[in-house]
């Protein structure tokens, strides 16, 4: 994928570790400037440092301290894109928690309200913050970053997966509202990641997620759960020309042929990818109605 990205510029966010980090390590292989954020500086300046030992010498690698759920930290850290380069084409919204695990009259309930201020407010902020722009230039790439909670339920982390869900439909809904300006903006279930919140679950024990999901987790993080690069791969195909026009979707890095999107670009003008209501018929039951 080298120098599918040469020239344009990308705003990653949560990006000092997992799969932020992959994801900005394939923009740079692809040839993109970056300016990553995340809250903790310290790991920020090692992804920084670490990435810089790949990039070519005409490359932009910036990165800034911020909290997306914060607006004044959403607009310094958009301010210090337009200064530094030219014009920015990508957005990638990664940064996320899980939030508190447990039943829902158990957790606290403002880490509850914290985990929709991150994960769903914080990605609404970057998306006014940068809109205008892409508007103005008629062309963006906008990738949000999903998780299971958007298609299954995840009892016991209730705050993860409706806001998971939530961003999803809110990245469907506002593809539609830019479509006519060339932004195309769409959603990546990454698969079960080994990262920092499979650690979480773990650390929670079976008491506060449940005997299944910690079971299910286990298995995962000794089988060594969906590789990072695939999902990588997926942020660099959604950031590149080779996608333009593809908008609204969620597609799964892990099952979906993305690589061959391209070829179905008039099947995609359907609700194919994206949230929908399952009704009987789909399940063969002959009831329900059409």
């Amino acid at each position: 994928m080298t120098g599918t990205l040469a020239g344009r510029a990308a705003v990653i966010t949560g990006a000092n570790q997992g799969l932020g980090f992959a994801i900005a390590a394939a923009y740079v292989a692809a040839g993109a400037h970056v300016l990553i954020c995340a809250r903790d500086e310290a790991k920020l300046d090692a992804a920084l440092a670490e990435l810089a030992k790949s990039a070519a010498p005409e490359q932009k690698i910036l990165g800034e301290a911020a909290d997306v759920s914060n607006p004044a930290d959403v607009a310094r850290l958009i301010a210090r894109a337009h200064a530094e380069f030219l014009s920015v084409q990508i957005l990638v919204n990664n940064a996320g928690v899980y939030g508190p695990l447990g039943s829902i009259e158990d957790v606290v309930w403002s880490e509850w309200v914290q985990a929709l201020e991150i994960n769903l407010f914080g990605s609404v902020l970057l998306y006014r913050a940068l809109l205008p722009h892409f508007r103005a230039n008629r062309y963006g790439k906008i990738i949000q970053l999903s998780g299971g909670g958007a298609t299954n339920p995840l009892p016991r982390i209730t705050a993860y997966a409706a806001s998971k869900a939530a961003i999803v439909r809110v990245a469907e809904s506002i593809a539609e509202d830019v479509r006519e300006y060339g932004i195309d903006v769409n959603a990546i279930a990454p698969g079960a990641l080994n990262t920092r919140l499979l650690d979480e679950v773990l650390a929670a024990g079976p008491e506060r997620v449940g005997q299944a999901f910690y079971s299910r987790s286990t298995r995962q993080k000794e089988e060594g759960g969906a590789p990072l690069v695939r999902a990588a791969e997926l942020a660099v195909f959604l950031a590149s020309a080779a996608s333009d026009g593809i908008t609204g979707k969620l597609l799964s890095a892990v099952w979906d042929p993305w690589n061959d999107l391209p070829a179905h670009r008039e099947d995609l003008n359907s609700d194919v990818y994206t949230l929908r209501r399952i009704v009987p018929k789909d399940r063969g039951f002959g009831w329900g109605g059409d």
